[in-house]
């Protein structure tokens, strides 16, 4: 008999698996439970966009697409970030059509980390940032944010923890978690600190479509950064395609030559059926889109006012559909929160403290629920505070 341990990867036995598993595959195991922490809208795909992939079958699109994708989505994908983002890319060099956004966060830092590059993470993050920076053989940087500023990057702390081996920073705006938005001059001082110091950005814009307050602002809009910044975006949140698992890559023709040499060898294409489904949600979707957001607004108001009056500080999330509430009050820790109101109210949420260490005294809830159960839920958390505060 061997022992298997001996012979994995130092690497992938430093990885921690994801924090919020752990409490969906308890939740998945009782009756009766609401959960706020899935992050995927509640909506289903778009029926056009449905259609669109099923002709796409009944006129047997069955085979592989070039690798870079269909190049029709390429050009429709080209011609929206020209309307969201001012900058024009050449669909046959510039995009990259991949599965999911994870996927093109995989390859965008395979294809610029060597050993020893450090990749600084914003915390609060998304959970697998920090890991892909490992996988691809870098050191993740953390950099905390703090609740009373919204969770907003200071390019003054960005600048403390920038060194010699510091390749790039991941930007994410609309945030998983925290649903923080950057204006266009939050994110002119980090450009700033971003070419002073000779960086990349990977800029993860897969909220863009969900702000509510005020027109979204891509990174690479910014005078400058178009050249620097290795755009990652999908159809999952805007679009309502979260199974669908389709994201692309905007960057210059170099960047995108790399990326596309590891996605032809690690997963050859994207699943043909759903980029023909993407056209359809790229070309005529916008009026879904609206709706959605409109929806995800009002719940959003709902919550955060409620989270607010029952003790929970919250700040109103431009964007995303999550609220990252303290918790303080209740003298307990993320954890301990999350696990608590789970057994005893059925209500899930994502202890904040595994999106980093910042994240401790935080929860982090999704608001992509039906109003019935976003009410049913915060009754239910109202019950377990007031035992509490």
């Amino acid at each position: 008999m061997i022992e298997p341990s001996h012979y994995l990867s130092e690497t992938v036995k430093g990885l921690k698996p994801s924090g919020i598993r752990k409490f969906f595959d308890l939740a998945a195991s009782m009756e009766g439970v609401i959960s706020l922490g899935v992050g995927e809208p509640d909506f289903v795909t778009p029926w056009a966009v449905r259609e669109a992939s099923i002709l796409s079958l009944e006129q047997g699109h069955t085979s592989y697409t070039a690798n870079a994708g269909l190049l029709e989505l390429r050009e429709v994908i080209s011609d929206y970030l020209l309307k969201v983002s001012k900058q024009s890319y050449n669909p046959k060099e510039e995009i990259l059509v991949t599965v999911g956004a994870s996927q093109a966060l995989d390859v965008a830092l395979r294809a610029i980390v060597n050993p020893g590059d450090e990749v600084i993470v914003i915390e609060p993050s998304f959970v697998s940032y920090a890991s892909l920076v490992s996988l691809a053989g870098g050191t993740p940087i953390s950099l905390q944010t703090e609740g009373d500023m919204e969770f907003k990057l200071q390019p003054k702390e960005l600048e403390k923890v920038i060194t010699d081996k510091t390749k790039a920073i991941i930007l994410c705006s609309p945030s998983n978690p925290t649903g923080t938005v950057l204006d266009k001059e939050e994110l002119e001082g980090i450009a700033e600190i971003i070419e002073k110091h000779d960086l990349l950005v990977i800029s993860d814009e897969i909220y863009a479509e969900l702000t509510y307050d005020r027109d979204y602002t891509s990174f690479v809009s910014i005078e400058g950064m178009r050249e620097r910044t290795i755009l990652v975006s999908g159809f999952s949140k805007g679009f309502a395609m979260t199974g669908w698992r389709l994201g692309y890559i905007a960057a210059q023709p170099e960047f995108l030559g790399a990326m596309l040499k590891i996605h032809q060898y690690s997963m050859m294409c994207a699943p043909t059926m759903a980029q023909y489904a993407a056209i359809e949600a790229m070309k005529n979707g916008q009026e879904d889109v609206y709706f959605m957001k409109k929806s995800y607004r009002q719940r959003r108001n709902l919550f955060v006012n409620a989270l607010n009056e029952m003790g929970l500080t919250c700040h109103v999330p431009g964007g995303a559909f999550y609220v990252f509430p303290s918790i303080k009050a209740t003298n307990l820790t993320s954890e301990e929160f999350a696990e608590q109101l789970l057994i005893e109210e059925k209500v899930a949420v994502v202890p904040g403290n595994v999106f980093g260490d910042s994240g401790e005294g935080y929860i982090r809830c999704s608001y992509a629920s039906s109003l019935e159960q976003l009410q049913e839920a915060l009754k239910r958390m109202q019950r377990f505070i007031e035992k509490r505060v």
